[in-house]
């Protein structure tokens, strides 16, 4: 079996274009800018700070781990993109899991594209290339597509133009974000699927859409299922009464931390009380995964 090659370097050192140019490049109409824009540089991996845009929060270590072996034995194959900054400073805009992956190996440099942008543009420019990974989460995307609306003022018009989507699509994960925030979590821990969510959003009151979410973790729901429990029970509370007694009769304390342990554990957490200020917390689990997800939890 051949060997794998490692991939060679790819662009020019950086210094040696730095020298021949003005470092202090932060605009297009800068002398020599386009000698430094769009060239493909190997930059220090020192000289470049990651994006306070990053509108990703999560990277998955044990791929992270893969894609570091990946680069040890093959190198970078696609480079990643950052703004100049002042001096030789640069900002990542994207391929932030190529520069953690870098540095996990004990790289030095990194093969990078270079762009020019203001706070506004790096902004956009990573909402939009963070859309395009085929590797996100129905929720990161809605937010993604709101911190557009937010932040960068698009319309849902200009957002479709944007990032080559349909405003039907774009709209279909926005309603995502009326989800309770719990319901949300197992979106994002793979426990429901976009087709879950879009069933359960038709559901208005929070409680309610956490009994259906139990139900399609417990009994492992369909979307066709969903569809139809949610059809059948649109206009009948599916609350335990039992459950709202006993929140009822909670201390103050005790019904006030309710929703932050649930939202921290991504599940309705029930109480058992015993007069006296005490009781017991109940966090349940839906399978083997989910236990060791909550036990990662508290340790």
């Amino acid at each position: 079996m051949a060997k794998a090659i490692k991939k060679q370097a790819l662009g020019r050192g950086l210094s040696a274009l730095l020298n021949e140019t003005n470092s202090d490049i932060t605009s297009v109409s800068d002398k020599n800018a386009d000698k430094v824009v769009g060239s493909i540089l190997e930059i220090e991996l020192d000289f470049i700070e990651v994006n306070p845009y990053q509108p990703r929060s999560y990277f998955n270590e044990e791929a992270l781990r893969e894609l570091a072996s990946s680069i040890k034995e093959l190198g970078v194959i696609q480079p990643i993109t950052v703004r100049k900054l002042e001096g030789n400073k640069f900002q990542l805009v994207s391929g932030e899991r190529r520069f953690r992956a870098s540095k996990l190996i004990g790289n030095t440099t990194i093969p990078a594209y270079i762009r020019i942008a203001n706070d506004q543009e790096m902004l956009e420019m990573a909402l939009v290339e963070n859309i395009q990974r085929k590797d996100l989460d129905p929720i990161e995307v809605a937010l993604t597509y709101q911190r557009l609306i937010d932040e960068i003022d698009l319309t849902q018009e200009e957002m479709s133009k944007r990032v080559g989507k349909k405003r039907s699509t774009i709209s279909n994960y926005l309603r995502l974000l009326k989800l309770d925030p719990i319901v949300q979590t197992g979106m994002r821990d793979g426990f429901l699927s976009m087709g879950h969510g879009r069933a359960i959003i038709n559901i208005e009151n929070s409680e309610d859409q956490l009994s259906i979410y139990e139900k399609i973790i417990e009994q492992q729901l369909s979307v066709r299922q969903t569809e139809e429990l949610v059809k059948n029970l649109k206009n009948i509370p599916v609350s335990q009464p039992k459950q709202q007694t006993n929140e009822a009769k909670a201390p103050a304390f005790v019904s006030n931390g309710l929703k932050t342990f649930s939202e921290y554990f991504g599940h309705k957490i029930d109480i058992k009380l015993s007069g006296n200020d005490k009781g017991k917390i109940i966090i349940p689990f839906h399978s083997e995964e989910d236990f060791n997800r909550l036990k990662k939890l508290l340790q």
